[in-house]
């Protein structure tokens, strides 16, 4: 199984969209609220020099924004 971080907000919509897609699609991931958890916010800033979210870590590999192609692939699901 494959290593799936999300880097969220609440209040984010595509943030909310990545999550109840990979709920249907059975994907098992880790959550870090950015808006609370100034740690994860420095280490998401670190891997993209950005505060956007989402931003999906897959076996190391970030995806800014909610990319379901993206996921798809590397996931390897449809």
């Amino acid at each position: 199984m494959k290593n799936v971080i999300i880097y969220s907000t609440p209040y984010c919509m595509y943030c909310q969209v990545a999550k109840d897609w990979f709920k249907q699609k059975g994907i098992v991931y880790t959550e870090y609220d950015v808006s609370v958890d100034t740690k994860k916010r420095e280490e998401m800033m670190q891997k993209t020099g950005s505060i956007t979210v989402p931003v999906i870590e897959i076996d190391k590999e970030i995806i800014i924004g909610f990319d379901k192609n993206k996921m798809s692939q590397l996931l390897g699901i449809k």
